[in-house]
């Protein structure tokens, strides 16, 4: 809910002082003889300044002018929604659509007073687990979540109402110079997880699929990464472990972290996880509590009306989007203009499906739920396997309230 501080006021003003000046307007400038547009020559007032009639209709026409604008900010005030979205790590090139969706208004046309929480030290609560208790409208994640969330005891069900992206830039990384070639070597080698609940399985899955034991030693990034101050400064577990020797592997975007490594003249070894038998699930998505699906389905609607034409926004302006980002976001991470070009330039029109954004397909999320049911990676907090028959994949995602 917004501050109520902040509400009261429009254009620095309270509404009550903009409506004085409805009362008493300012005709100051017409009689400034330092101001060249009020010379006698220029200005209606000193030409017919006896006038009544003239500086009459001229008050009449301020009054209302500031009577509209004050009525127009009033509306837009009492009007507006307010809409927290919280992002899954931080400000990116996975972001975009979202921020030149704020920066071009897009959000204000559909009437959305829209908040883009980033994450950081402070955080003790993920973003999913943020919509599930009512603290944001929307969260940014993995498909993963919606699955968990479907598995668990919570009251509130995470749905995927759209992908941020097609395809996958998922893979799971090393440096060039650990000597690490494939999956198989990370056996005995350290990992920095996320602590996303399937998280640790899926990569075991994959040195497994790569004849290898899976005996990967397994170790938590403070807080899925959020917990420290250095990693979300660069924005990239790369910088901050595989650089400095505190881990082996992790699991990155190639089109964010593997270009900044690059650009840094830090070469890695990358193992995309549909290579190896993984069929992995649209990352990242953004999720809605089924409370808000059911009590505000316009609200979802108009957000990602937006939404849609920011990303459409992106690929037509890649540019003028890296600066939108870059502005609205005003992160540590973003000052390289060069990086976020080149970045945005990888993703091209992954944005997009057929010209259309947000799409995901029923049988892509089968597969994955397949996947991760067959494998034996979804158990319940007892370590049991929670069997696949229990969860329905139609009930994970929706594209009704696209554009």
């Amino acid at each position: 809910m917004k501050d109520i501080e902040k509400t009261k006021y429009v254009h620095g003003q309270t509404h009550q002082e903009e409506f004085n000046l409805f009362l008493r307007p300012d005709f100051s400038q017409f009689f400034d003889p330092t101001n060249k547009s009020s010379a006698h020559t220029h200005n209606p007032l000193s030409r017919s300044l006896h006038s009544g009639e003239e500086i009459t209709k001229l008050m009449i026409s301020s009054r209302a002018a500031v009577v509209r604008r004050w009525c127009s900010s009033i509306r837009a005030r009492n009007f507006s929604t307010s809409v927290k979205i919280c992002l899954d790590w931080t400000p990116n090139t996975n972001h975009s659509g979202i921020y030149s969706a704020k920066a071009k208004g897009f959000f204000e046309e559909e009437g959305l007073d829209v908040e883009i929480e980033q994450p950081g030290p402070n955080d003790q609560l993920t973003p999913g687990r943020k919509v599930a208790r009512g603290m944001a409208t929307f969260g940014i994640s993995s498909s993963e979540s919606a699955v968990s969330f479907a598995t668990s005891d919570s009251k509130v069900q995470l749905v995927a109402v759209a992908a941020l992206l097609q395809g996958s830039t998922s893979s799971i990384c090393v440096l060039e110079s650990s000597g690490i070639t494939s999956p198989k070597q990370l056996d005995g080698k350290r990992y920095a997880s996320y602590d996303g609940r399937f998280e640790d399985n899926i990569v075991r899955q994959m040195v497994i699929n790569d004849h290898g034991k899976g005996d990967v030693h397994f170790h938590s990034l403070d807080f899925h990464g959020y917990g420290e101050s250095k990693t979300m400064t660069h924005g990239s577990v790369v910088a901050s472990y595989l650089q400095e020797g505190r881990s082996d592997s992790t699991w990155i975007f190639t089109h964010w972290e593997a270009v900044m490594a690059k650009r840094q003249g830090v070469n890695l070894n990358l193992f995309k996880l549909e290579d190896y038998k993984i069929p992995y699930g649209y990352s990242p998505v953004i999720l809605a509590g089924t409370d808000t699906l059911a009590s505000s389905p316009e609200i979802v609607r108009k957000f990602l009306k937006a939404l849609d034409k920011g990303h459409e926004f992106v690929v037509e302006n890649p540019k003028e989007a890296v600066q939108a980002l870059m502005a609205e976001a005003n992160h540590p991470s973003l000052s390289d203009q060069e990086f976020l070009e080149d970045s945005q330039k990888v993703l091209g029109d992954m944005y997009l499906a057929g010209g259309k954004w947000g799409r995901m397909e029923h049988q892509r999320w089968e597969k994955w739920v397949d996947f991760l049911c067959e494998k034996k990676i979804v158990l319940d907090r007892d370590g049991n396997v929670i069997p696949r028959s229990s969860i329905e994949v139609a009930k994970l995602f929706s594209t009704e309230y696209l554009p």
